[in-house]
């Protein structure tokens, strides 16, 4: 199976190590699609999956929302909420397994899934929904993985990773990774990769000159005791590195969101935060339309980490996590002054959230996996999570 940019709670119940990325998107969905859009209607859909884990969601309407991952038996799953419940659709996996890390969705018609192969050499993953299927596509011919996708539109979409050997670790030569799809093909872009084995975790687009991609250096998502966040930002003719907050410079950025030009968020943890010694705080960083600003957030003891941010015009923001020392699950909200803790509901035996999406003022999705490796799905009705 593959590692997904942080070693996990989960991970020591699955026995392997889960690379965030996490998407809004983590990472999954900044958008802004119409509101009116129609559900898809799969052709095919069968009951979810008992173990496994879901690392990204995304939401087109309140009814209308997508999660990706993998079971634990090593294969790719996608799931599709039609306003009621959560089902299963069928979804590309390749020979030797694969998993998708991210999903993104504009429309009714028009959603991407992207993660990577399990077998070696490894290989970047993307699937594309087209109102009736998932199918597969083309990538660049890049090994690595990618963790992070966001789409402004149809024909302008963006996804983030990692290029080389990105699950080994402790050493193992990797750099940033950006594809962009134009409307017919993914192509990769140039993208600045400063420090050692650096990697992007998650990408949030508003437009065609504004896009922001987070992630760090150093091996973090595997572990790391000096890693270094990293925030990149295209401006419509080339993806320049941007200075990170005084107080979250070290650390890992795992989750952006944007509604704007002027208004970003970017989600993490400081200091040393994944492994086995990691003693994490959340780390939560603002974009103002000039400069990013470290913004002060719950951090429960034993550590903490957020692993994704959704924001949405008119709906707010949300960040979800976990507790390392408790196993509990964290989700935080912004409440136009200040980020406050939500209650979230916890399995009896632990769990993480690795995702989140908002699909309307009053709905909210969360998705992770238990500490005994069963798949987490939590829902904001407007009022709790469940």
């Amino acid at each position: 199976m593959l590692a997904r940019p942080h070693v996990t709670r989960t991970a020591q119940i699955l026995g392997v190590p889960l690379l965030l990325a996490g998407v809004v998107a983590a990472g999954t969905a900044q958008l802004a699609p119409s509101h009116h859009a129609a559900a898809p209607r799969p052709a095919a859909v069968r009951a979810l999956p008992k173990t496994g884990t879901l690392f990204g969601v995304a939401a087109v309407t309140a009814g209308n929302a997508w999660s990706v991952g993998q079971t634990l038996a090593g294969k790719s799953v996608i799931l599709h909420w039609n306003g009621a419940s959560w089902k299963q659709v069928p979804s590309p996996t390749p020979p030797g397994g694969g998993a998708f890390y991210a999903v993104t969705a504009t429309s009714a018609s028009n959603a991407w899934a992207v993660g990577g192969t399990s077998g070696k050499p490894f290989k970047t993953l993307i699937a594309h929904w087209n109102g009736h299927a998932w199918k597969q596509a083309a990538s660049p011919g890049t090994g690595g993985a990618l963790f992070g996708v966001a789409a402004v539109t149809a024909g302008n979409a963006w996804a983030v990773g990692c290029a080389g050997d990105c699950y080994q670790g402790f050493g193992t030569p990797m750099k940033t990774l950006i594809l962009h799809w134009n409307g017919h093909s993914w192509t990769r872009v140039t993208s600045p990769s400063p420090g050692p084995a650096t990697s992007l975790s998650s990408v949030a687009a508003t437009s065609a000159s504004n896009a922001w991609a987070v992630g760090c250096t150093a091996d973090c998502f595997i572990s790391s005791a000096t890693p270094q966040t990293v925030i990149l930002h295209w401006n419509g003719h080339a993806w320049k590195r941007v200075a990170s907050p005084a107080g979250g410079t070290t650390g890992a950025l795992t989750g952006v969101a944007a509604t704007s030009a002027g208004n970003a968020w970017a989600v993490g943890c400081t200091g040393h935060c994944f492994g086995p010694d990691a003693t994490p705080g959340t780390l939560i960083a603002h974009w103002n339309g000039s400069t990013w600003q470290t913004i002060t957030a719950p951090s429960p003891a034993g550590g903490s980490v957020l692993a994704a941010v959704a924001a949405r015009a008119g709906a707010g923001a949300w960040a979800v996590g976990y507790t390392r020392g408790s196993g509990r699950t964290l989700i935080l909200r912004w409440t136009g002054t200040s980020w406050s803790r939500v209650a979230s509901p916890t399995p009896a035996h632990g769990g993480e959230l690795l995702g989140t999406a908002i699909g309307s003022p009053r709905r909210a999705f969360a998705v992770g996996a238990s500490d005994f490796g069963d798949l987490l799905l939590e829902h904001w009705n407007g009022a709790t999570w469940k």
